[in-house]
């Protein structure tokens, strides 16, 4: 299959194309840093900005059409809901919401007149599950989820899949942009979840490669539901969250995260 990956340029993004390229598919590695594709033994390496619709239009008349369409391009600004700059906040939305948007637009109705592809949205335990300081990005990822389901629902009858990716916390982890600080009220609760995510960073957090073998299984087989939850955590904290109510599931949460905000 010829299949197209944002974001490959590293974490889940190069792990995928990487896997994907292993397995035999044509692989499109892109990413807005052309030279972090450098190393990639892929088919094609090209420069792709998602939140630009002219890049987006550039690479589908160069490469055409596709396969498969693993949408993985996100970024995060961390900070309280009433601080974030809105700057910040459009530009998590421009990459995770319509990013995604601009590439199905872009190569779904191709799919759809093949009766054939699969569209692999990488979402995140996020995109159930707000945690304070994140609460956008959260917000990215619940949006995701929503137009991924409908988007289920409408390609099936066109013979195209729709899977959504929901991995727990994966080694390095996302690289954030610079965080929205200087709101002294908020940094107890910021240096509570700091020590929380030290503690993550020294257990045995699953690496990028969990992720990937998600996503190649996803393309590989036609079998399967729409969402796949990737590690123990995500697994814990979704079932968590679909048979708690909210008061207990935010007092579960503050009691294994040690919060005392």
């Amino acid at each position: 299959m010829r299949v197209l990956v944002t974001g490959a340029g590293s974490g889940v993004g190069k792990a995928t194309a990487t896997l994907l390229a292993g397995r035999g598919h044509e692989v499109i590695a892109t990413a807005r840093d052309l030279a972090t594709l450098g190393e990639l033994d892929v088919a094609a390496r090209l420069h792709l900005d998602v939140t630009e619709a002219a890049s987006v239009d550039g690479v589908r008349r160069e490469i055409g059409w596709v396969d498969g369409l693993v949408n993985n391009a996100a970024i995060s600004f961390h900070g309280p809901i009433e601080h974030v700059a809105l700057e910040h906040v459009q530009q998590m939305f421009e990459t995770n919401v319509l990013g995604p948007v601009r590439l199905i637009q872009a190569f779904v109705p191709g799919m759809r007149s093949r009766r054939s592809g699969v569209v692999v949205n990488i979402s995140s335990v996020a995109g159930h599950v707000a945690q304070p300081l994140s609460g956008y990005y959260a917000a990215t990822k619940h949006a995701l989820e929503a137009i991924s389901e409908a988007l289920y629902v409408e390609l099936s009858h066109f013979g195209v899949r729709v899977v959504i990716v929901e991995p727990g916390f994966i080694a390095p982890g996302m690289k954030e942009h610079a965080p929205d600080s200087g709101l002294a009220a908020y940094d107890e609760l910021d240096a509570q979840l700091a020590q929380v995510a030290l503690k993550m960073q020294g257990s045995a957090r699953p690496g990028p490669d969990l992720v990937a073998n998600a996503v190649a299984d996803a393309i590989d087989n036609d079998a399967g539901p729409l969402r796949r939850r990737v590690g123990d955590d995500a697994n814990l904290i979704l079932s968590a969250r679909s048979t708690l109510g909210d008061e207990e599931f935010e007092k579960a949460m503050r009691e294994v995260a040690g919060l005392s905000w």
